[in-house]
């Protein structure tokens, strides 16, 4: 796809368009009528398409083979030739989607210059193209916890069908990976995956973003829509959308179809759309935020994701996937954790979830003082270690008790921490701190721990 085509029916205009183009080095092909053309882009598609709109004994016209193109390979510029007579079909052209026009007869610079710049156009689009395949993190589920298991499962049920999904759960927690997930492993799998960021894009660009934009000077400029014409369509923090585009995007969930800005065609595409949000969007319609209806037309099947604290267990072989990554990204060393680490890690609160564990462990790559297991002390981002190694600094308030409610308060909160580290499991938890099963359940019960009640109900469980 680095060549042009040359459609005319005019054998002398075909060939000196070739001839010229050819001495600049450029590659080309000819057709004399749509059913050449259309079957030679069929074959192998050009980079630029260069188009006669007049085509005698032809059994399409140039607008038609303008309109195939770009319903068939929107990414491939058209630039129009037209005669002197022909200006207001050929600015219709633009209308229409042509990238640019020349006027016979042509000035030579000129065709030198439009073709140069849809050259460039061609390029771009294609690096775009390939950029959205590769982009993004992969849709890998890391983790075993019951919470992982579950939501792998309710995943798997979504990805063959083309449901809507509404994905919840707190900033960092992996829903983007979520829908990642459901789109590597569907049919679509092989079409692009678009991010729309509305939390990120100006209130006043998000349409044009979406939507696409026509005008004389620039042709058609295709919107996220179009560009994930047969894929998924990501709607990241979807409770960041302005009000006036909730309603445009209704519409398109309605009938697949929308009019970019400028233009007046309606463009058609075929979109599973997954959205995500860290709002509550019941609060945000009631507050006048969001349109139920649009709610309705997206959560058709809500999953929530659960937050890392959910899914300690899964800490450790994330913190692994890191590693890993940073390795083979950034050549950082490929180091191991500490059991210390590993039991700190797990024991520490995750407010920005697994963005903040993959942060942690990132600096703690860059930051660390070797090779060998990362120590627990460069997971506080303080790799020259602590001068008092060894100590516990106590807070204030337990620091004021006496010896006694201390003591009892300390292992209360050090068995929850164990427990929850261990998914609610009490069997490794019990082997974990060096006691008998049944002497911790008679622990956590004189500390006054329901173990009911813990995760899930899974803390009286045994290793299942």
């Amino acid at each position: 796809m680095s060549d042009l085509l040359i459609v005319d029916d005019e054998r002398d205009i075909r060939e000196l368009v070739s001839e010229i183009l050819r001495d600049e080095g450029y590659e080309t092909r000819m057709a004399a009528n749509s059913d050449e053309a259309l079957a030679a882009i069929a074959a192998d598609p050009p980079a630029t398409l260069v188009l006669d709109l007049w085509l005698k004994d032809s059994r399409m016209d140039g607008i038609g083979i303008l309109m195939w193109a770009r319903r068939e390979h929107p990414e491939i510029p058209v630039v129009i030739i037209s005669g002197h007579g022909n200006i207001e079909i050929a600015v219709a052209a633009i209308k229409k989607g042509a990238y640019d026009f020349i006027e016979k007869p042509f000035n030579i610079d000129q065709l030198l210059v439009v073709i140069g710049r849809a050259m460039e156009t061609a390029r771009l689009r294609r690096e775009n193209l390939s950029l959205r395949k590769r982009d993004g993190t992969p849709g890998v589920m890391i983790g075993q916890s019951p919470a992982m298991k579950a939501l792998r499962a309710q995943l798997g049920k979504v990805t063959r069908s083309n449901g809507r999904v509404m994905l919840t759960g707190p900033s960092g927690c992996g829903k983007e990976v979520a829908a990642r997930f459901i789109h590597a492993n569907s049919a679509r799998a092989d079409a692009p995956f678009v991010t729309v960021a509305c939390a990120a894009i100006e209130p006043e660009r998000m349409e044009a973003v979406l939507f696409g934009q026509e005008s004389t000077a620039h042709g058609v400029l295709p919107g996220l829509l179009e560009q994930a014409d047969g894929g998924v369509l990501y709607l990241d923090e979807v409770a960041d959308m302005p009000p006036g585009t909730q309603s445009k995007i209704l519409r398109v969930l309605v009938d697949q179809t929308f009019t970019r800005e400028g233009g007046n065609d309606r463009v058609r595409v075929d979109l599973r759309v997954i959205s995500s949000t860290t709002r509550d969007l019941r609060a945000e319609i009631s507050a006048g935020n969001f349109r139920q209806e649009l709610y309705d037309r997206l959560s058709v099947v809500p999953i929530q994701v659960p937050a890392l604290t959910e899914r300690r267990e899964d800490i450790p072989p994330l913190a692994d996937h890191f590693i890993d990554l940073f390795h083979q990204t950034q050549g950082l060393p490929r180091r191991s954790l500490s059991d210390e680490a590993e039991a700190q890690l797990q024991a520490m609160t995750w407010p920005g979830n697994i963005r903040q564990l993959r942060n942690v462990i990132e600096r703690a790559l860059i930051l660390g003082d070797g090779t060998g297991p990362i120590e627990g002390r460069e997971l506080a981002g303080d790799p020259a270690g602590d001068p008092q190694e060894g100590r516990v600094v106590l807070s204030g308030g337990l620091a004021t008790l006496p010896l006694r409610e201390a003591r009892e308060l300390f292992e209360r909160e050090y068995l929850l921490t164990q427990i929850n580290r261990f998914g609610g499991n009490i069997s490794r938890t019990a082997a974990f701190v060096g006691m008998e099963r049944s002497a911790l359940h008679r622990k956590l019960k004189t500390l006054g721990v329901n173990t009911a009640s813990l995760s899930g109900g899974r803390a009286g469980g045994d290793d299942s």
